[in-house]
C-alpha cells in the first residue's frame, strides 16, 4: 500500500478515481485498489467513508475553482480575469483529457445526494463570469447569456471530447468560446 502523509494528497487521489468510475461505481475495494492506500488510510481520513470522501472532493474543487477562477472573475479587472479563466480551464481540464467531476455528478445517481455543491458551483461560475461581463460593459441580459454559454459550453466540449476521444474538440471549443467572449460589445 501507498503512504500518504497529507489529507489533500487522499483526496487527489480519490478525486481521480470518482473520475474514472463515477461515485456508484467507486466500491471501497475499488478506491483501495487505484488509489494503492489502505483501507486503515482512508478511514482515517475520512471516517465517514465514500460518502465524506466525495463530499471532500467535491469542496476541494469547489476551493481550487473559487481560487483560480471564481475570484479573479468577482474582483480582478474583467479582461484579465476572463484571460486568465480560459488559461486555468484548459490547465485543469488537461486541455480536454479530464473530466468535469462535478459535471459527472450532476448527470449520474450522486445528483440528488450532491445536489447543493453541484448547483452551487455552476450558479458561482455563471455569475461570476457574468459579472465580469457587465464590469466590462456588456449589457446585463446579454452578459448573462454568454455567460451560461460559456460555461454549458465547455461542459459540453469535456463531454464530447471523451466521447469522441478527441480531445481537439476541446481545444476548438474554448478558442471559438473565448473569441465569441472577447469580441467587442459583441
Amino acid at each position: 500500500m501507498r503512504t500518504v502523509f497529507e489529507k489533500p494528497d487522499a483526496i487527489a487521489l480519490v478525486a481521480e478515481v470518482f473520475r474514472e468510475c463515477g461515485y456508484e461505481g467507486a466500491s471501497m475495494s475499488t478506491i483501495t485498489a487505484r488509489t494503492r492506500l489502505s483501507k486503515g488510510s482512508l478511514y482515517h481520513f475520512f471516517p465517514g467513508g465514500k460518502e465524506q470522501m466525495a463530499a471532500e472532493v467535491l469542496a476541494h474543487i469547489d476551493a481550487w475553482f473559487a481560487r483560480e477562477i471564481f475570484v479573479p472573475l468577482e474582483t480582478a479587472d474583467p479582461q484579465t480575469a476572463i484571460a486568465q479563466m480560459w488559461t486555468a480551464v484548459d490547465q485543469y481540464f488537461r486541455s480536454g483529457k479530464r473530466i468535469c467531476l462535478i459535471g459527472a455528478f450532476a448527470l449520474d445517481e450522486t445528483r440528488d445526494r450532491f445536489a447543493s455543491p453541484v448547483r452551487t458551483y455552476f450558479e458561482r461560475w455563471i455569475k461570476a463570469l457574468e459579472g465580469a461581463l457587465k464590469r466590462d460593459g456588456i449589457p446585463a441580459g446579454l452578459a448573462k447569456q454568454l455567460a451560461e454559454d460559456a460555461v454549458a459550453g465547455i461542459q459540453g466540449a469535456l463531454v464530447l471530447a471523451r466521447a469522441s476521444a478527441d480531445e481537439t474538440v476541446f481545444e476548438r471549443s474554448l478558442a471559438g468560446l473565448r473569441m465569441r467572449l472577447s469580441s467587442p460589445k459583441r
